[in-house]
């Protein structure tokens, strides 16, 4: 079994190696606007032919249509890249390679309905450029770590490669006003079975509390979106007034970005602890199939979804599973779990949103809401499992 895995480090770069990393950057992101530009102009170009052919009754020479291609745009920039573009010639030469052919897997997602229509690049927004295994090297100079990056050098990482496996490729970019560096690497035998157990449980996902299990647990979320919108807001009022193209709007637009940062990591730090407590203590996790996309689409509770981080969480929880030699089970998103007692089964209808605590009619039992959900969850999921 084969696994993909990303370790991303942070660089030290000098002043020069910056000034090259942001150029290819540059590269990058021209390369890919201009590709995608080409794009639409040759299939206007088929679409308008083929509707003439039509028409006329008349019929299609396929010699004629350009059919775009990453491939075929590739060629196109090359042949014309060192009279229209000869600045693209300082850095090397995966940058703008490299960003066509993200174009095309763009292109690909989109053709089969699993993302949106591409849309062009824009400056200082998710700046970076890859480069492919052959144009990079990791190495090690007096227990140092370092990349060595065509038509640049040796540029200091903060720390060496975790992962031992086939180097597929390294992407650069730039995040909170500093440069890291993502490396895929192809791992071997990725599974590492943890002691097992013999331990299940259910997990109902909600706002108040990020985490409700079936034994009664309940996990906060530090919810640093919540806690750092105020300082937020203080940086994007102060960037707003900064002149476009002065050095101090250069400044006030890093500090944002350092701020976004730190929430980022603050988010994917504590959802990294609890799903690696939570594969390791139990052997089969049970959770809902929740529709993320439907639910931030309500306006009053978009943001606090957003920032608990429901789909990384269980990104997270279902890879450390496989890795581990643990189960993650998901119970039918409709599935009443909070509205059924899971003493006796009844199903109250009328159960409102802001009633937390209810008692069945049936068996006169009170109920926490998200725990009874967590053990239905739990209970359900693994009859589900075993049949």
């Amino acid at each position: 079994m084969t696994l993909i895995r990303g370790h991303i480090i942070a660089l030290d770069p000098t002043n020069k190696q910056a000034t090259y990393f942001a150029k290819a950057c540059g590269v990058a992101r021209l390369a890919y606007n201009w590709a995608l530009a080409e794009w639409q102009n040759q299939y206007e170009q088929d679409k308008k032919y083929s509707d003439e052919c039509l028409a006329n009754s008349i019929e299609i020479d396929e010699t004629k249509l350009n059919k775009p291609s990453q491939g075929k745009l590739r060629k196109q920039l090359n042949s014309i890249k060192r009279q229209q573009f000869p600045f693209m010639l300082e850095v090397t030469k995966c940058s703008p390679q490299l960003a066509i052919m993200q174009l095309g897997d763009a292109f690909k997602r989109f053709f089969k309905g699993e993302s949106k229509y591409p849309q062009f690049r824009k400056k200082g927004v998710n700046d970076r450029f890859s480069l492919s295994n052959d144009q990079f090297k990791l190495i090690d100079i007096n227990n140092k770590p370092f990349i060595k990056v065509p038509n640049l050098g040796l540029v200091r990482m903060r720390e060496k490669l975790r992962h031992t496996g086939k180097i597929l490729s390294a992407k650069i970019f730039k995040q909170g006003g500093k440069w890291f560096v993502s490396v895929a690497v192809e791992l071997q035998n990725i599974i590492k079975p943890q002691p097992k157990t013999d331990k299940q449980v259910g997990i109902d996902l909600g706002i108040t509390d990020l985490a409700t299990l079936s034994n009664g647990e309940k996990i906060q979320a530090p919810k640093p979106l919540k806690n750092k919108l105020k300082q937020l807001r203080r940086l994007n009022k102060s960037l707003s007034k900064k002149q476009k193209g002065s050095k101090n709007r250069e400044k006030a637009k890093t500090k944002l970005s350092r701020l976004h940062f730190k929430i980022s990591n603050i988010r994917k730090d504590f959802l990294h602890k609890l799903t690696t407590s939570l594969v390791k203590s139990y052997d089969v996790i049970c959770l809902e199939n929740l529709n993320v996309k439907g639910m931030v689409k309500n306006k009053k509770l978009s943001r606090a979804i957003n920032d608990l981080g429901f789909y990384e969480f269980k990104r997270q929880l279902i890879y450390k599973a496989n890795q581990w030699g643990k189960t993650v089970k998901e119970l039918d998103r409709f599935y009443p779990s909070s509205k059924t007692c899971h003493n006796c089964n009844y199903k109250l209808d009328n159960l409102l949103l802001s009633m937390r605590n209810w008692q069945c009619p049936n068996c006169h039992i009170t109920h926490d809401r998200d725990i009874n959900a967590s053990i239905n969850i739990l209970n359900h999921a693994t009859k589900v499992l075993t049949t």
